[in-house]
């Protein structure tokens, strides 16, 4: 269930997306607000560069997506805690390879609000 932040913040970007698309409409130039990574490019990713490589999910590509998969790792739902150790253990690899700091010891410290239960 979705916190009144949650759908405040939603809310906010699906007016400005539809403002975006209504300028794009009329012939503005309107910036795309960052790269992201498109389905094709991450199709054309090897299972190794995914946190949950069977699942294809949390792709470690950059410091973006490896900061996402550590703020996401309590929502990945349908995978046993094997699989959350393999994770855990690739997400900080790519963490030290793009120097960011990680502040949870181990995956277990991350699921204190989040959707999916650990088993």
């Amino acid at each position: 269930m979705a916190t009144t932040k949650q759908k405040q913040a939603a809310r906010q970007n699906i007016k400005r997306a539809r403002e975006v698309q209504s300028e794009r409409a009329h012939g503005k130039d309107v910036p795309k607000s960052g790269e992201g990574m498109s389905t094709a490019e991450q199709n054309d990713l090897a299972d190794a560069e995914f946190a949950f490589p069977k699942e294809r999910k949390e792709p470690l590509s950059d410091a973006a997506h490896v900061r996402n998969a550590i703020a996401r790792f309590d929502q990945v739902e349908g995978v046993s805690d094997t699989e959350r150790d393999r994770a855990w253990k690739r997400i900080t690899a790519a963490a030290k390879k793009f120097d960011i700091e990680v502040s949870a010891e181990d995956w277990p410290d991350l699921f204190s609000d989040g959707k999916a239960k650990k088993s």
